[in-house]
């Protein structure tokens, strides 16, 4: 990766939360796809273990989207229109293990109330939690 194409301070809260908006819609985007070809594949599924299955199957389903666009490019589809990129302390692409990680952590922090989310607002470098404990950050790229 070239540094010189980032700018290595924090993107705003303000650009933060647009972008956490537009994620959202992309995860609803991909929940609507992937549910409806579970159903399609196994039919039914408000009850039972096939709700579970479903439950798993997404939540499987959104990790690997991340998972996938943090590892490739450092940066979800969101993440591309407001100009923002994950790297590690090092300015590098995450690894393999620190993405895992990393995902599993957002997924307690949503659990959580999304206090993990919400910690940007006290850090003094706009990092999640998930971020601060994996030493990632979230920078933004230069003009």
């Amino acid at each position: 990766m070239n540094n010189q194409n980032f700018n290595m301070s924090a993107p705003s809260l303000l650009k933060l939360g647009a972008c956490l908006l537009y994620e959202l819609l992309t995860i609803i985007a991909l929940i609507f796809v992937s549910a409806g070809l579970f159903i399609l594949i196994a039919g039914d599924a408000t009850h039972g273990i096939k709700r579970l299955l479903l439950q798993l199957f997404l939540w499987l389903t959104i990790g690997a989207y991340f998972i996938r666009c943090w590892l490739k490019s450092g940066q979800t589809l969101a993440m591309q229109a407001w100009k923002l990129r994950l790297v590690d302390d090092k300015n590098q692409s995450l690894t393999l293990t620190i993405a895992i990680i990393r995902y599993l952590l957002a997924t307690l922090s949503l659990v959580f109330c999304g206090v993990g989310f919400l910690w940007a607002i006290v850090d003094r470098k706009n990092l999640f939690l998930h971020d601060r404990i994996l030493q990632s950050k979230i920078i933004t790229e230069s003009k």
